[in-house]
């Protein structure tokens, strides 16, 4: 657990120095509460990311050399051109009265859909990775649809190669697939901040509870209400239905 959790931790913190480019190594610690670490632990683990530095090293450090198992990145290549192909995945932070909860988020790449979503108080697996991908399974058994062969991309957070989380994608039949960098995870970095920066901060979020309404809320309005200039300015829904439907090809809507 403390393995996989450091690899979680690794990226949030870089994102969180994003955000709070001077915040320290404490403050930090304090924020994200983790599980496995300790105070002292945690600060020197933000050492050897080259953070305790007055002006820190703009980097995204990979832990490959931690014995992080790092599935080959299938989405380098590939060319996504039908729903069901590919999703992307990834964890994410929100502040509610000074204390940090998570969201993960599941998009079809092709669709942009929001497909499965998980608010938690914790980074254990069972609270983030797995309730989320669970949802996308039975939304998209509700299209129809089997996730069997599609392509599951994420960074490499410790909760995407979680034991209980790898069987249920065998179980799924699903291709796990990572990248080194958060460019790499695009589509759900850029969901990410629209989330957050165009939606969940313009509404009054007071607790734990109202937030996992707010994630709620936003996910029927993003996939319902939101126009997409890719999807010829559909909604994620609106699109996936005219492509079930008709099995058109996109260039002709």
């Amino acid at each position: 657990m403390k393995m996989q959790e450091q690899a979680t931790l690794e990226v949030l913190i870089f994102e969180l120095r994003e955000d709070h480019p001077t915040m320290g190594s404490r403050d930090m610690y304090y924020k994200l509460q983790p599980q496995t670490l300790g105070r002292d632990a945690f600060e020197q683990f933000c050492k050897e990311l080259n953070l305790t530095r007055k002006k820190p090293i703009k980097r995204w450090k990979t832990t490959d050399s931690r014995g992080v198992i790092r599935f080959e990145n299938l989405l380098k290549d590939l060319k996504i051109t039908r729903i069901n192909q590919a999703y992307q995945c990834d964890i994410t932070y929100f502040e509610v009265n000074g204390v940090f909860y998570y969201i993960t988020l599941i998009t079809d790449c092709f669709s942009k859909r929001i497909v499965g979503h998980s608010v938690s108080k914790r980074l254990f697996t069972e609270q983030t990775t797995l309730p989320a991908l669970r949802r996308a399974i039975r939304t998209r058994r509700q299209d129809g649809l089997s996730l069997s062969g599609a392509v599951f991309h994420s960074d490499g957070g410790g909760q995407f190669y979680a034991e209980k989380f790898i069987e249920l994608t065998s179980k799924e039949k699903l291709i796990n697939s990572m990248c080194k960098y958060p460019w790499e995870n695009g589509i759900v970095e850029r969901l990410n901040g629209v989330m957050k920066n165009n939606y969940l901060r313009h509404w009054k979020i007071e607790s734990f509870q109202q937030l996992v309404k707010a994630v709620d809320r936003f996910v029927q309005l993003y996939n319902n209400e939101k126009p997409h200039a890719k999807l010829k300015r559909m909604t994620p829904i609106a699109f996936e239905k005219l492509y079930l439907c008709t099995n058109a090809n996109p260039e002709t809507f």
